[in-house]
């Protein structure tokens, strides 16, 4: 259940404004297909008989398509065979079905990051761009331009290329964001929301110190040894690299090639330092802990701040499943500077067609209606995380969210970078600088360790 909140009008004003800078902000809309291709008149009806098989993630945005399953097959006449697994086993069970030369999917959860760029590499994914091209194939109002064009750049290939396609279209994004309990930061700092990364770090130190005993830390994070925390620490590095350049595909860990790593860098040294300071603040088994467990205490009011990806944030305020129902707060990543900027980073999922699909014109279909303007709004209330610029002002996705929440996001997507790096094979880089902030959280020094893991990430990349 989501709530439904006073103040709408206010809030689709604000939000029209901010949706119009977000585009900007992105970079430049994506340019609108132009008509490459002739193959008669667009027809939802075209496919009808059709059968496909949808191989999905169990996730928000697969809670929030499946009611509309129904109303797509009256529409098109194409029946879907949803194929839905837990994440643990959904990643294994997709390369299974990439690879396949006897049974496959027509249509996928696509993690448009260096897995998606790999299954490229490997020939795996069908080109999207000559179906958005094909006015055969795609509706007038589909309107591609209103994905920014940096939710695209985690699923376009060849990175940087001129001649890039399209092989992913995004179905929900997460920003890094802070979420705080608003009750303890009320009895143990006095109401005042830390202003920089610095005065979070010392207030949540402090939480831990005065509440420790009662089983409640400062803040919670991410700690494991895994890749999997990489892109909530890359949302707080990149908050302290600013506003410099760092183009694809060597993006923020990297000075223009694989042979320069930067985690010597003193803005990236010092964005490892921030993310490992804040997990030294966490409860006695944070090294164990993954973003599962970390939501779990979050939600269960036992840690008073955490930072980690912004689609978590519409759970909360679910009574039925969260105990601080009405209680969080929610901001971007305080500025390492008083009255800096802040800037975060972004992950997104996305719908690919396996290149083995036998069914590519349907499923081609089903991704193009499930992602269109209406629908993205629609399923964009159960994931907080709607990918077009237009659900900004769709009060179908708006109303059903906090105002503080969506305010939140909006604000952190406009300053958000891509945390996809674009290098097959890079958990063992990945793990080299996750090894790096882990020596800063156990007491090494920083510089130490950022001149160690440097080394190892040279090492691993080579």
């Amino acid at each position: 259940m989501r709530s439904r909140l006073s103040g709408r009008s206010r809030i689709l004003v604000a939000l029209t404004v901010v949706a119009v800078a977000l585009a900007a902000c992105q970079g430049a809309a994506s340019p609108t297909p132009s008509p490459t291709a002739t193959g008669g008149a667009f027809d939802w009806k075209k496919f009808s008989g059709a059968e496909i098989t949808a191989l999905l993630n169990q996730h928000p945005w697969t809670d929030g398509m499946t009611p509309l399953l129904e109303e797509f097959t009256r529409e098109t006449g194409i029946k879907v065979n949803p194929q839905t697994f837990s994440e643990d086993l959904y990643f294994d069970k997709m390369e299974q079905t990439l690879r396949s030369t006897t049974e496959g999917a027509d249509v996928y959860f696509l993690p448009m990051d260096s897995t998606g760029f790999t299954q490229f590499s490997a020939g795996l994914i069908e080109p999207l761009t000559p179906y958005l091209d094909d006015p055969s194939k795609t509706s007038p109002d589909y309107g591609f331009a209103d994905f920014p064009s940096g939710f695209l750049t985690g699923g376009t290939y060849p990175p940087g290329d001129a001649a890039a396609q399209a092989y992913g279209i995004p179905i929900s994004f997460e920003a890094y964001i802070l979420f705080y309990n608003k009750d303890l930061v009320d009895q143990y700092l006095g109401g005042k929301v830390p202003a920089t990364f610095d005065e979070l770090i010392a207030g949540a130190a402090k939480i831990t110190k005065e509440a420790g005993g009662q089983g409640i830390p400062g803040a919670v994070m991410r700690g494991i040894r895994s890749d999997t925390i990489m892109d909530t620490l890359s949302g707080v590095v990149w908050n302290a690299w600013g506003e410099a350049e760092a183009p694809a595909p060597y993006g923020l860990w990297f000075d223009g090639g694989w042979d320069k790593p930067r985690l010597t860098n003193e803005k990236v040294c010092q964005g490892l330092a921030n993310y490992a300071k804040l997990l030294a603040t966490g409860p006695a088994n944070k090294y164990a802990i993954d973003w599962p467990d970390a939501n779990t205490l979050f939600s269960q009011g036992k840690a008073a701040f955490f930072i980690d990806a912004s689609l978590f944030g519409p759970s909360y305020e679910d009574a039925s499943q969260s105990q601080v129902a009405g209680k969080v707060g929610y901001a971007v990543l305080p500025p390492v500077q008083a009255g800096g900027k802040s800037f975060t980073g972004h992950w997104l999922w996305g719908l690919g067609i396996p290149k083995n699909s036998k069914s590519k014109d349907a499923a081609w279909y089903f991704v193009q209606w499930m992602t269109n303007k209406a629908n993205t709004a629609k399923i964009g209330t159960s994931t907080g995380g709607a990918p077009r610029v237009s659900s900004y002002s769709d009060p179908v996705y708006t109303s059903g969210l906090n105002p503080d929440y969506v305010t939140a996001v909006n604000a952190a997507m406009q300053t958000s970078r891509s945390t996809v790096v674009f290098k097959e094979g890079w958990k063992d880089g990945a793990l080299a600088i996750v090894d790096t902030e882990l020596a800063i959280a156990q007491g090494t020094d920083q510089a130490a360790a950022c001149a160690t893991g440097n080394d190892a990430l040279a090492a691993a990349v080579k």
